[in-house]
């Protein structure tokens, strides 16, 4: 198609000019005649207009790249990092730095890279307004407070984030610092990262470091890939530190830990568990610089040993109060270091500790500065024997609570002379101590001072049956909570004798105890003085619906909770028994019973039952029927567990979702 071309000179002279588009578009330049018979150099304004297919030319790919090229250079971020640092660093508040932070992942992690004293704030505003002659606003005008200064915005460090596994990366890291700046500061932050998963790094810890100089609380767990240089950036930036819970973090070393100790001087909590790599400079550098510490927990840290804990304990003596020490290389000098040093310490637990002997627990208790301590716990300790313990219980005579467990040399002489020497001792659990049988359980009642409220009895297979006679037998009176659990030698025969040793049981725990039944359990129910208000029977194979018949007609005006989890003779007349008579029942577990729709219906009638929690997982005779009763359960309905249940189908659990919307279902 033929193209006119018509350009306007001085005068009436025009100059038209037409040929083939193709041949124009071929020709490298065109010259046009022009007036006075001069020659101007014009180049081809046609656009190639071809009916052939279209075919990409080498010239035109450079062109393109031209093209795109111009297109890259003409944003903002063709810009390098140092010009746009400098460029967001001018962003008047926390807002408007968190908004541009959501552009791209290059701003956002170029805004967590500075901190904030190195943002253009609002004080150097005028001078801003002075050099870019930008006119100064009327402030006769009506003024919106919509957004906050940088100045006015309260970081006393209100928010808590927590980022579990794959979230805790070094992207998210960034935004939660840039974020919480503005509404409040950040105060809690706690990751669950994965040894194989986790991706974050120091430069996601660094921008909390830099960004939350609120932060008071630090949990770190399973970061493969943080070293010393993350945690020295917390040190640096986050001096109003004062929790601290490292675990399983393999490139941390005393290091970080140094800086930490130096920098943060309101340090009342570490926590560090599974760090192989610290060790006795680290704890030795918190002991000296961290004056408010209250509480220490080291845990299966290979490098530490007794120097890194007497230089802990005797340097923060005037203010730790808690110290846990599980599975490390110590032995019996650490123990007189706490004895000696020991004179703030009010809770110790001590789990794990191969290589320590009798010789360390009775150096401890010999030194007669723990005077304040109320709790102690020793689990798996081979060198806890008689003569350690009854040498603890002299010395500390505000002892409260007393756990053993697996202390496979005690036995019911140490039992005794414990209770004896101990004067406000309120619990006592044993766990796993195959050496302490009944008769020694039987003494350290007799010798319970009229503070003691908790017996716990696990797992300790010497406890067994034993022949008495009822004038014979101690009271207890104080004794309000008693569980007895796993223990196989411990049958009806023996229960019979709780009610005349424990009047005044308010909850009791029979767990796992086969050889228990109505014949030593009616007895028990019928003996108690007080009222009880929880009991569990869980595991209790033998218990009838005449053992619970008789429990809910004596006790149903003040019982609250009652598990009978496992308990197969249980069947629908012990629910009518608790429909009838259990008047501030909350928690009611009848799972793996045998009971059936009929004794679901009897429940949701009962117009007194105000039922929070209820069980019935594994109850194969609950079917499809005991939907419409389940959904009249009244209002107080919390919780509903129908695991393994016959009714749980996709339309039921529907039916049931929207009859109980407010309760959480678990199916």
């Amino acid at each position: 198609m033929p193209a006119l071309l018509d350009l306007s000179v001085s005068g009436d002279e025009k100059i038209r000019l037409s040929g083939s588009g193709y041949a124009d578009y071929m020709d490298s330049s065109c010259v046009l005649p022009f007036a006075a018979g001069r020659d101007v150099y014009y180049p081809p304004c046609k656009r190639l207009r071809v009916t052939a297919p279209f075919i990409i030319t080498r010239e035109q790919k450079k062109v393109d790249s031209v093209l795109k090229k111009q297109q890259c250079h003409s944003s903002i971020d063709a810009l390098p990092d140092e010009c746009l640092f400098e460029i967001l660093r001018r962003l008047p508040g926390c807002q408007d730095r968190s908004i541009a932070s959501c552009v791209s992942k290059r701003w956002l992690m170029l805004l967590s890279t500075f901190g904030t004293s190195e943002v253009v704030g609002v004080q150097h505003g005028s001078e801003l307004l002075r050099s870019t002659r930008i006119p100064l606003p009327d402030l006769n005008q009506a003024v919106s407070f919509e957004s906050e200064s940088e100045s006015d915005v309260e970081t006393d460090g209100y928010l808590t984030r927590s980022l579990d596994v794959d979230e805790a990366t070094d992207i998210r890291l960034a935004a939660i610092a840039i974020s919480t700046a503005g509404h409040g500061g950040l105060g809690k932050l706690k990751i669950r990262g994965s040894n194989s998963t986790c991706m974050a790094t120091d430069v996601g810890l660094s921008a909390i470091g830099r960004l939350c100089p609120s932060l008071h609380t630090l949990s770190m767990w399973k970061f493969p890939l943080v070293t010393d240089a993350g945690l020295a950036a917390i040190a640096d930036g986050c001096p109003m530190l004062e929790n601290l819970d490292i675990s399983h973090c393999p490139l941390l070393s005393d290091t970080g830990l140094i800086a930490i100790a130096h920098k943060c001087p309101n340090l009342r909590t570490l926590r560090l568990d599974s760090c192989s790599g610290i060790s006795n400079d680290g704890l030795q550098a918190v002991g000296r610089h961290c004056r408010k510490l209250v509480s220490a927990s080291i845990k299966d840290c290979p490098l530490v040993s007794d120097k890194g804990i007497s230089s802990l304990v005797s340097a923060a003596s005037s203010s730790l109060m808690r110290i846990k020490l599980h599975n490390l290389n110590i032995n019996d000098v650490s123990l007189a270091v706490i004895g000696h040093y020991g004179q703030a310490l009010t809770d110790i637990s001590l789990v794990a500790l191969e290589n320590i002997t009798e010789r360390g627990f009775w150096v401890m208790g010999n030194a007669l500065n723990m005077v304040n301590l109320t709790s102690l716990t020793i689990s798996s300790c081979p060198g806890i024997t008689d003569l350690g313990l009854e040498a603890i219980a002299k010395c500390c005579q505000h002892l409260r609570h007393l756990y053993l467990r697996r202390a496979c040399n005690v036995t019911d002489t140490g039992l005794k002379s414990f209770t004896s020497s101990t004067n406000i001792l309120e619990s006592l659990k044993l766990e796993e101590c195959s050496m302490i049988t009944l008769h020694g359980v039987l003494d350290g009642l007799l010798n319970c001072n009229a503070r003691f409220r908790s017996l716990a009895l696990v797992k300790c297979t010497g406890i067994r049956d034993i022949t008495y006679h009822p004038n014979e037998l101690p009271t207890c009176t104080s004794l309000q909570f008693l569980t007895i659990r796993d223990c196989p030698g411990f049958t009806s025969n023996s229960l019979a004798a709780v009610g005349k040793l424990c009047p005044n049981l308010q909850q009791i725990d029979l767990i796992g105890l086969v050889g228990v039944t109505d014949v030593g359990f009616l007895p028990l129910v019928k003996s108690f003085e007080s009222r009880l208000v929880k009991v569990s029977l869980e595991g209790c194979t033998n218990i009838s619906d005449a053992s619970i018949s008789a429990l809910v007609k004596t006790h149903g005006s003040s019982l609250k909770l009652l598990n009978l989890n496992g308990c197969k003779k249980i069947s629908d007349k012990s629910l009518f028994a608790i429909a009838a008579s259990c008047l501030v029942l909350h928690d009611l577990d009848i799972s793996r019973c045998n009971v059936s729709d009929i004794g679901v219906a009897a429940l949701s009638s009962a117009d007194q039952l105000n039922l929070r929690v209820l069980s019935l997982a594994g109850c194969y005779g609950v079917t499809k029927k005991s939907l419409q009763f389940l959904g009249n359960m009244k209002d107080s309905l919390e919780g509903l567990n129908l695991q393994q249940c016959k009714l749980t189908n996709a339309h039921g659990i529907g039916f049931l979702e929207e009859k109980l919307w407010w309760c959480d279902i678990l199916t």
